[in-house]
């Protein structure tokens, strides 16, 4: 593992390692400050970019931006409580209150101090639990990584924010889109339309940026021009003594670790890890009445466990190849790009990958953390860019990237109709991330039921003799079922409120 950890950071002699790292943390904070973005349309944005790119350099850029987009909306949340992604809603219940009290230079100091300790910490747990279960994972068969793809598939759509059945509604909508193409086994044309731009399925970065960047371009036309921002003013931002920091170390190790293993469950995310971080600091701190009021636990509790969910949500991704969060799969697709398909065999056949990540979340955390804290004043005032302006720059940015991956229009016309067909969906409150994760790992689950059947002579037994297929099944259909008794009981708990 030190060896590998060694050729990991080998990587940053490179000149343009450092500069995607770099580039990707001030990207990822510009794009998580403002509201509505976050770091699933960043990464799908910067894809394009990517293109003829190292893939070393292409991931640590990628990973930047992710863990730096995570921290950007923590700005905008204690400026102006416009919480610029969904993971730090928790962070404005006490970073806004302490703004209010005059204290923005410590909500931002402790924010940024808990995110980089959040992320150094997972990151830690990340190598520890990652190759261990890479090595676990090279003993499945077919049946095995089926029953695995279908355990990722069904945490995501039982995780999905709102209704579970619109979660599997929307696994089955991108189910049937990996279905296009030609047939992995015998080569027959499925729901091509005889057009032989088809045969190769639906292009990933294409969907990718309707799905996201596009449809999030015919809100902000939808919604006009918002109410003018005006961000507050920063002072004292390294006033905050170091004791006081070192106070909150017990709040940041035990948010961090939270974090992570919340991160690991695929389709759980950083919002989820936020929140339940944010609670249990509440019941089990010393001064409970302070939360919501301007706590700086509150503040360190949701950032450390929010950025540290980055980091686990890269474990499945790399050791098993399922996402463990919508950026995720977005990656999982940025790496499919430049021909690396993630999963057991990435530590054997391509360790630089993997190893080169882990080696940039402990280098990115000093250069996150000095960018954060010399260029808040900066990131404060990106809420205040008209949305407009904005939609013009990520409509453009869009088009640019549809074209670039092939180079004609094809891409461009299915950009479209998925961007369009992103807002259809997220009007009726349909989750995107299901579609992609189905998208992504449909030809997984198809071609492995399909080895598994022949390999068994047709008897479908293969899929309840073996423990551990039939382990993995369980588990996912229990996914699907408690989150359905989950729902049903909030229903029953309103309408009783009611």
């Amino acid at each position: 593992m030190l060896e590998s950890l060694a050729i990991g950071f080998s990587a940053f002699g490179d000149p343009m390692v450092w500069f995607a790292l770099v580039f990707g943390a001030l990207a990822g904070y510009l794009i998580g400050a403002i509201p509505g973005l976050g770091p699933s349309l960043g990464v799908a944005l910067l894809i394009p970019f990517t293109y003829g790119v190292d893939p070393v350099v292409s991931i640590v850029g990628l990973v930047a931006l992710y863990a730096a987009a995570e921290y950007g909306g923590a700005i905008t949340a204690i400026l102006i409580n416009s919480p610029g992604t969904a993971a730090a809603v928790a962070t404005s219940w006490d970073g806004y209150p302490l703004t209010q009290q005059g204290r923005t230079g410590e909500a931002l100091t402790v924010s940024i101090l808990s995110s980089g300790a959040g992320i150094f910490i997972a990151t830690l747990l990340l190598i520890i639990t990652a190759v261990p279960l890479s090595e676990f994972a090279l003993r499945f068969g077919p049946g095995e990584y089926f029953a695995l793809a279908l355990v990722g598939l069904s945490l995501v759509a039982g995780l999905s924010e709102g209704s579970p059945l619109k979660g599997t509604v929307a696994m089955g909508i991108g189910l049937a889109l990996a279905t296009i193409g030609l047939d992995v086994q015998t080569g027959t044309p499925r729901f091509t339309m005889g057009n032989p731009e088809f045969f190769e399925g639906l292009p990933l970065v294409p969907v990718l940026l309707g799905l996201y960047a596009l449809s999030e371009v015919l809100f902000m036309i939808e919604d006009g021009p918002s109410e003018k921002l005006k961000s507050t003013p920063i002072g004292g931002l390294l006033a905050l003594p170091v004791k006081s920091i070192l106070g909150l170390k017990t709040a940041i190790l035990r948010s961090s670790v939270l974090g992570y293993a919340i991160g690991v469950i695929p389709g759980a995310g950083a919002s989820i890890a936020s929140f339940v971080s944010y609670a249990v600091s509440k019941r089990m701190s010393k001064t409970p009445e302070k939360f919501g009021k301007g706590a700086l636990e509150g503040v360190a509790s949701s950032e450390a466990a929010n950025n540290s969910a980055v980091a686990g949500a890269l474990a499945p991704l790399l050791a098993l190849g399922i996402p463990g969060s919508p950026t995720t799969a977005i990656m999982i697709g940025a790496l499919m790009v430049q021909g690396i398909q993630p999963g057991p065999l990435l530590f054997t056949k391509s360790p630089e990958i993997p190893y080169t990540v882990f080696a940039s979340l402990w280098v990115g955390v000093p250069v996150m953390v000095l960018i954060g804290l010399a260029g808040a004043r900066i990131w404060a005032k990106v809420a205040n860019i008209p949305r407009p302006a904005i939609a013009a720059i990520v409509a453009g940015i869009c088009y640019v990237g549809a074209y670039a991956s092939h180079t004609t229009m094809f891409p461009v016309h299915v950009m479209t109709v998925f961007g369009v067909l992103g807002y259809i969906l997220r009007k009726l409150e349909i989750p995107l991330a299901p579609i992609i994760l189905a998208l992504v790992l449909g030809e997984m689950m198809e071609t492995n039921f399909r080895r598994a059947l022949i390999s068994n002579k047709g008897e479908w037994d293969i899929f309840y003799t073996s423990p551990m297929t039939m382990i993995l099944i369980t588990i996912a259909v229990l996914a699907f079922v408690l989150s359905g008794v989950s729902q049903l009981r909030a229903r029953r708990a309103k309408a009783q409120a009611l």
